[in-house]
């Protein structure tokens, strides 16, 4: 069984934690990237950095919510981890149902809503079970939504969509002339989210790696050296705050 983390409220964080007051992103998007690097400079596992990567999961939401983010959505797995390692694999795919069992009277607390976005029908049936009874649970929040990108890959998202929506043609739901973009975004994953705003990426990597690729199309980039698992609050600021200095012209002037 999971040890037990004495509960911690968002109102208890450090005093000197403020968020920008205006132009703070509606939806931030994050590419949990360099647990394994962080654990091997520790001469620990791989599995280890994963773990202590839950952690700063927790920050970050913690930050969200003060912050008054409406939606943060985590890289969580992605259809290209599965050529990982089988334990490596396998200790990932345990993580939602050990946070979950710390976390969750928290989220509820903090008025946050579970989602999940990817093909849940590949992952085991404890992973599964685990999102749909967060989901369950906290259906009624209306804070922030923390959406889970699990067994999610771009790629596969468009392609899946493509295939619902000509099936949905070809059954004359709809005629080729009525296709438009914000037609085709329906049959995403993320159909009735809005794009993201901006987009974090830690562990030193600047690419994009199969996440959200229609999505990001005009999203902010922000990259950091820094591991995931050292992700702090302090960087979240330093991310919100030049996100607010930039303009974002969608193509104008």
């Amino acid at each position: 069984m999971a040890m037990k983390i004495p509960f911690i409220n968002h109102k208890q964080t450090k005093e000197s934690f403020h968020c920008p007051e205006h132009e703070t992103p509606e939806h931030i998007a994050i590419v949990m990237d360099g647990n394994g690097r962080w654990a091997r400079k520790r001469g620990l596992p791989r599995v280890a950095g994963h773990k202590e990567g839950v952690s700063a999961v927790v920050k970050m939401v913690r930050s969200a919510v003060k912050c008054k983010v409406k939606i943060l959505t985590l890289y969580t797995f992605s259809t290209e981890n599965w050529k990982r390692p089988k334990p490596e694999v396998d200790s990932i795919l345990r993580l939602p149902k050990e946070f979950l069992h710390i976390y969750l009277p928290e989220l509820i607390s903090n008025n946050v809503r579970i989602e999940a976005i990817g093909d849940m029908r590949n992952l085991p049936e404890h992973t599964r079970e685990a999102i749909q009874y967060g989901i369950d649970r906290t259906r009624d929040n209306d804070g922030l939504q923390l959406n889970f990108a699990l067994n999610y890959g771009g790629r596969s998202e468009i392609l899946n969509a493509m295939k619902d929506m000509f099936t949905d043609m070809k059954e004359s739901k709809f005629s080729l002339d009525e296709l438009d973009e914000e037609h085709f975004s329906k049959y995403l994953y993320t159909a009735d989210l809005p794009d993201p705003d901006l987009l974090i990426r830690t562990g030193g990597e600047k690419r994009l790696s199969n996440f959200l690729l229609w999505q990001l199309a005009y999203t902010e980039f922000w990259f950091t050296d820094v591991l995931w698992p050292d992700f702090s609050e302090k960087e979240f600021l330093q991310a919100l705050e030049e996100y607010r200095q930039r303009k974002r012209r969608y193509g104008g002037i």
